[in-house]
């Protein structure tokens, strides 16, 4: 291993941190001087747009900003795993082909799948249903950290490959290691915070219903080996029966992400295993 290399890449990675840190907290002075709203100004505003959020969380929360570090897999590692023959990609990435196809069926139903994450596959407890995408033919599983999701991202998930039968017969999964908070807890912006910020950019229409509103982490700082992650929002609003998904960063209540994929935000309401 190149030591010096190896050095010269984590100084450059706290340099990155340390800058990232520092302008997340003047956005965040910069955003609490622009703008002051109660709770009561929000209920008002989405009140009067005949927006429906009385499904999401009412309770308030405090997080924290986390860093952790891609997993590099080992050979007494892929030993562990039976019934299957897998083999490294890169050290990070373990696909596996399986000996016996797990079936899903039409009717989409992943508790056979749980079974076999919990029993057959690594670290299986520390994975959570996404979604399930017919187009592609994958099912996405996403690692979780104190019961909560790291939304789309790559380098902690399991994807199921799914043949025409239903059947699963293989499978690639990524992970994160050394999870651990990078700054001191504070309090997060609130569901209808978080609802509030997309209807003000003009993203959600009058007549609007939060189907879900769940709590995770996004990437914001991605490196070789580190990742800095913020609590993040996951928001789904349906309009006319069509449903779309955001992503809200929790402290800064920016629009990280929306999706319109009808197919996949309709896998993504199944209720999430844990």
């Amino acid at each position: 291993m190149d030591w010096s290399r190896l050095k010269s890449i984590f100084i450059i990675a706290f340099l990155i941190l340390d800058i990232f840190l520092f302008t997340q907290l003047l956005n965040k002075e910069w955003i609490n001087e622009l703008e002051v709203k109660t709770d009561v100004t929000l209920e008002e505003n989405l009140k009067n747009a005949d927006i429906d959020y009385s499904n999401i969380p009412k309770e308030t929360f405090a997080d924290q900003y986390m860093s952790a570090n891609t997993k590099i897999f080992t050979s007494e590692e892929l030993g562990k795993l039976t019934n299957q023959t897998a083999k490294l990609i890169d050290g990070t990435m373990i696909h596996s082909e399986l000996k016996t196809a797990v079936k899903i069926g039409k009717n989409k139903d992943t508790a056979t799948l749980d079974n076999f994450i919990k029993n057959e596959v690594l670290h299986g407890e520390q994975y959570v249903f996404g979604n399930y995408d017919e187009d592609s033919g994958t099912i996405t599983y996403y690692q979780k950290y104190r019961e909560k999701p790291f939304f789309i991202n790559n380098s902690a998930r399991i994807e199921f490959k799914i043949n025409k039968s239903g059947e699963v017969q293989s499978y690639e999964q990524t992970m994160l290691e050394k999870i651990e908070p990078i700054s001191e807890k504070e309090e997060v912006l609130s569901a209808i915070q978080a609802v509030d910020a997309i209807y003000r950019n003009r993203l959600m229409k009058p007549g609007s219903k939060v189907v879900k509103a769940e709590m995770g982490y996004y990437t914001v700082v991605n490196m070789e080996a580190t990742q800095v992650l913020t609590p993040t929002w996951c928001i789904v609003v349906e309009n006319e029966k069509e449903k779309e998904q955001f992503l809200v960063n929790a402290f800064e209540g920016q629009i990280i992400q929306g999706n319109t994929d009808e197919e996949e935000i309709q896998e993504n309401l199944l209720e999430m295993k844990k």
